[in-house]
């Protein structure tokens, strides 16, 4: 049974949400605070984390930030009530694997967390570690080391890095990329791509700015060249 912890503040948010999850087959945990919520998520062993952006003590988005900093893989869907692009930005880069914006139907919802937990128990590669550049990177266990030395890097990163590792020498589109990492194509700026190519390339690149692992093709998209 597909464990899903749920962090939100919102009382009757909390009690539809795990009433419909239950009824879906799902094992719900709830967390009603920022703080309590990241101890949990760095704690327990979840197969999806359905995250608010407004909660009390610690905001959805440090919850985040923090948990991948610590090595937490967990997929994450955010709530939140605004709708900028910025806000689905700031999250997807932080690490989260799809955004909702409040209100939304249970429909959709359900259609995301099955969407996303599809996307986990599909994730695993036919091979584990590779060099990169000047990475060594490991896209089973979700780490990557330089000079021997830990990097640290976020799961959409390597999601990305693997994507384009797996059409090396092949010219790959922002928009592949988008539907590819985060499962749809639409309502999210083609600029979240260039800021992961911009921080994959500081990563793995001997100089960045003149790169020659990720190429940029011009009107086209990108192309690992290893």
């Amino acid at each position: 049974m597909p464990r899903i912890l749920v962090i939100e503040d919102e009382p009757a948010m909390q009690r539809g949400l795990r009433d419909n999850l239950e009824i879906e087959g799902y094992d719900v945990t709830i967390e009603g605070d920022g703080r309590t919520g990241l101890e949990e998520l760095r704690s327990g062993t979840y197969d999806l984390t359905i995250l608010d952006v407004m909660l009390p003590s610690l905001p959805g988005f440090d919850v985040l930030r923090q948990a991948r900093a610590a090595g937490v893989t967990t997929p994450v869907i955010m709530l939140t009530a605004k709708g900028e692009e910025i806000d689905r930005v700031l999250g997807l880069e932080l690490g989260a694997d799809d955004y909702i914006t409040k209100p939304f139907s249970l429909r959709e919802l359900l259609a995301r967390v099955k969407a996303v937990l599809r996307r986990g128990q599909s994730a695993t590669p036919a091979v584990s570690a590779v060099a990169i550049g000047l990475l060594t990177v490991d896209f089973t266990a979700y780490t990557a080391a330089r000079n021997g030395m830990d990097v640290e890097m976020t799961p959409k990163e390597f999601d990305v890095l693997k994507h384009l590792w797996e059409h090396q020498g092949q010219t790959v589109t922002r928009d592949q990329l988008l539907s590819a990492v985060w499962g749809y194509d639409d309502s999210l700026s083609t600029r979240t791509v260039d800021n992961f190519i911009l921080r994959l390339r500081q990563k793995l690149e001997p100089d960045p700015g003149h790169p020659r692992h990720i190429l940029t093709l011009h009107g086209a998209g990108y192309k690992l060249v290893l």
